[in-house]
């Protein structure tokens, strides 16, 4: 992919639905069966109908213990809303499937509301978790000749495009000296990425949790670095800015629950870890490994964050990796 094009594009919201629909049947039991059908019959559907509040998730994180806890569906059952749990296989795809109606809220990291952003998405951050630059690192085999950032010239390095990662790739390369065109970038998804980084037709891979701790423990992968000193690897919450504007009430209880789970999480990591191990088919010990470096609590949107996202933004657009200069905080929730 060219780096100015992007798989988010308004004005062809036709073609995003396609995909979101192929995206349906690629990720797994979670989507599949019933994510194609909601987007060809409830793309449309009246967001002034708050009986189901739709959930994109990943697989990790706050919302798959408040999935598998099933605390949200009791807090709801009483104002007759039910919930619908959407897994996606990182960020920017779940902004796609946002962005064609199928998502109302959503979590992402710190980049992929930038590419949505500038693609002409309309959102809202409506919350955020506390840094996390442990959760996310540049990795290379055990025993690759490469010793630093700096010898990353000329190397294939693997990366979702759009995701958190990406901009701690273009970081780490700028304090090491390096331009973003000194490598060569190899868009992969997560899964992707992994094959090719144990069949080593790449020389380095950038990477979050849980997908990092993975690596480490089941491949001896080396840390080149991680975000520390470099970037913040925020976790977002982000809506749909109808859902956001009419919806708030609705928002602010799962914004309640989340903190409420993020709080006890913090405090009992080998029993989130317990929790999880069957849900993303990790072990435990892998999973308490990325849980003690995750961030907990849910945090307000505050002028300081906007700042830091429009950060991200002005460097992807010095870039040319996206089309045009932004102003985040045109995406801030007015009503939070």
């Amino acid at each position: 992919m060219a780096a100015q094009e992007h798989p988010i594009h308004d004005a062809h919201r036709r073609t995003l639905l396609k995909a979101a629909a192929a995206l349906a049947v690629s990720t797994g039991a979670t989507i599949a069966g019933g994510a194609a059908a909601l987007l060809s019959s409830q793309t449309a559907r009246a967001e002034t109908n708050p009986k189901t509040l739709r959930i994109g998730f990943q697989k990790y994180g706050n919302f798959v213990v408040l999935k598998a806890r099933g605390t949200l569906e009791k807090k709801f059952a009483a104002q007759g809303i039910s919930v619908q749990w959407l897994e996606f296989p990182a960020g920017p795809q779940l902004l796609e499937g946002l962005n064609a109606g199928a998502v109302d809220v959503g979590t992402v990291g710190e980049t992929p509301p930038i590419f949505a952003q500038a693609a002409g998405v309309d959102f809202v951050y409506i919350a955020n978790e506390p840094p996390a630059p442990r959760g996310e690192a540049l990795v290379v085999p055990h025993d690759s000749p490469i010793r630093s950032v700096a010898e990353l010239h000329g190397k294939k390095v693997a990366l979702n495009r759009g995701s958190n990662v990406h901009f701690l790739l273009v970081k780490a390369l700028q304090r090491a000296g390096l331009a973003y065109t000194d490598i060569q970038p190899i868009y992969l998804t997560p899964a992707d990425a992994r094959a090719a980084f144990i069949q080593r037709s790449i020389d380095a891979w950038v990477i979050w949790d849980p997908y990092l701790a993975a690596v480490e423990r089941q491949a001896n992968a080396r840390v080149l670095t991680n975000a520390e000193g470099i970037v913040s690897n925020i976790q977002y919450y982000v809506a749909t800015r109808k859902f956001a504007t009419t919806q708030p009430q609705v928002l602010h209880v799962l914004l309640d629950e989340l903190n409420q789970i993020g709080q006890w999480g913090r405090n009992n990591i080998p029993a989130v870890a317990a929790q999880l191990s069957p849900l993303v088919g990790l072990d435990t010990a892998t999973l308490e490994l990325a849980l003690g470096r995750a961030g907990y609590g849910v945090q307000p949107i505050t002028e300081a964050t906007l700042a830091y996202q429009q950060q991200i933004a002005d460097t992807f657009t010095n870039l040319r990796l996206i089309p045009k200069k932004l102003t985040v905080a045109e995406a801030r929730w007015d009503t939070a």
